[in-house]
């Protein structure tokens, strides 16, 4: 009796669209091979094929050499995405995808940490240009890389999405504040987050920062150490219009011999 790879390797040549469907997920190679030869073999059939993760790296190669189908934005999408598909291949069909697909990318749980960061640099060159409607997108699905980067944007659409991210750290924040660039209406939003504002860090970060409110000034220092505010009253990169309420917090402390409280209220 003939095996299954002598009955079924031949015909994945001549096989019908309704057979194709079936054949895409035969697991040999020498099936697979022939299928690709198949006339009747078209795009919707490839993109199925491409999604079995288990595809070998010889036929990917194979499928990216076929002109047609590499025209084809939904199969350069596929093989960019493939966990298996060969480096030099895959940072070169990553410069061609759309920026929402390169989001996903970065997030991609499978594939090539090499690609995927790729992905993220050219998110990142990308984001100043990008319309609000995809930045808000980024906000939302984006990595911690990203939205700290978006946080230094300042899209309005995007901001409160991106500061209540779970991951955003400290490190995003403090960077961002430290631009001089930095919009104004992001600094008020992080002097007034109930998460970010009750950072020590942060606190002293925005007290070096011109564009944070006065009203939050006044409240930031009473929970100020001692020893921070004798360096921030001699300090150059301290606002000039906050020295005056920094040495009079920092007078007063000393006069009444008091330091900032250990464990000051969320504010």
């Amino acid at each position: 009796m003939e095996n299954s790879a002598e009955i079924h390797g031949p015909d994945a040549r001549t096989a019908s669209p309704e057979e194709i469907l079936a054949l895409v997920h035969d697991s040999r190679d020498e099936v697979i091979e022939r299928l690709l030869e198949n006339p009747r073999f078209q795009e919707n059939h490839l993109c199925l094929l491409l999604a079995r993760k288990d595809l070998s790296t010889v036929l990917l190669e194979r499928i990216s050499g076929h002109r047609d189908w590499m025209g084809s934005y939904r199969v350069r999408r596929a093989l960019a995405f493939h966990p298996k598909v060969p480096q030099l291949l895959g940072m070169r069909l990553v410069r061609e995808l759309y920026a929402q697909d390169l989001v996903e990318l970065t997030f991609s749980p499978s594939g090539n940490p090499a690609i995927r960061h790729l992905a993220e640099e050219l998110v990142l060159a990308k984001l100043p240009q990008l319309p609000p409607g995809q930045k808000l997108t980024l906000a939302r699905r984006g990595s911690g890389r990203i939205k700290g980067a978006l946080l230094i944007d300042g899209c309005q659409e995007a901001l409160s999405v991106v500061l209540d991210s779970p991951v955003l750290n400290e490190g995003h924040v403090l960077q961002a504040l430290a631009r001089i660039t930095l919009p104004a209406r992001v600094v008020t939003a992080i002097a007034n987050h109930g998460r970010w504002s009750n950072i020590y860090a942060v606190r002293l970060a925005l007290l070096r920062n011109s564009q944070t409110p006065l009203a939050r000034v006044l409240v930031f220092l009473p929970t100020i150490s001692l020893t921070d505010l004798r360096i921030l009253s001699k300090s150059v990169s301290v606002p000039s219009s906050f020295q005056p309420h920094i040495r009079r917090e920092l007078a007063n402390r000393i006069q009444h011999g008091n330091s900032a409280m250990q464990k000051y209220p969320r504010v």
